[in-house]
């Protein structure tokens, strides 16, 4: 078998195992819809007021996009390279001619096939239910692309260091819960205080939250 083809098949056979995962399914796409309807659609955004919404809606499509470009390759990555781990898959995984770095880009195309599907309908929600006025730009798909590649990469040292599944889902939502917030996605820089700019620049999700406003 090619190259092609082993990675391809790795691919197919992560794509069936993660739907065959309910869970999986459910906080992937329906999480983020629920974070749309209670905060865009329900709470909604007022831009002369103050607290946490002021921003216009479009202001928080990157918030709600790093949902799943965070959230999904930290938790599924390192949960799938801890289970592998668990079960001594990567010992069998030794005996077949496919590589580690075969394994690793199946596994992001699969995330990365998950998260484009997951955005489309995210930003087809903030759209329709906040109103937000968004101008769509290529450059949005590459913003996303590199977002998956980077945070797959956290995911896959994550599942490496930790010694269970539950370890490694823990460990992401320890990292991913912080910086989903603090970095310029739901607050902007100016309702932190000024001592903390300079940390909020060390996160790499907010490079994505910049780059995803300016596109949109």
């Amino acid at each position: 078998m090619s190259r092609m083809g082993r990675v391809g098949a790795e691919t197919s056979a992560g794509w069936r195992s993660f739907v065959r995962r309910r869970t999986a399914v459910f906080f992937t796409f329906f999480f983020p819809v629920i974070l749309i309807v209670i905060f865009g659609a329900l709470i909604r955004t007022d831009p002369t007021g103050e607290g946490l919404f002021t921003e216009p809606a479009a202001y928080y499509v990157p918030g709600y996009l790093a949902v799943v470009v965070l959230f999904t390759p930290l938790s599924r990555m390192g949960s799938e390279v801890a289970r592998h781990r668990e079960g001594s898959r990567f010992e069998k995984l030794a005996t077949t001619p496919l590589t580690r770095g075969e394994w690793l880009l199946a596994q992001t195309a699969v995330n990365a096939a998950i998260i484009g599907l997951a955005s489309l309908l995210i930003l087809g929600l903030v759209v329709l239910l906040t109103g937000a006025e968004i101008a769509f730009s290529p450059l949005l798909v590459p913003y996303i692309l590199v977002g998956v590649v980077c945070f797959c990469g956290v995911g896959a040292m994550l599942g490496s260091y930790t010694d269970s599944q539950d370890g490694a889902v823990a460990a992401s939502n320890a990292i991913g819960l912080p910086l989903l917030f603090l970095s310029e996605t739901f607050i902007s820089l100016s309702q932190l205080p000024g001592w903390f700019g300079p940390l909020v620049n060390l996160s790499p999700l907010t490079y994505f939250a910049r780059g995803v406003r300016a596109a949109t």
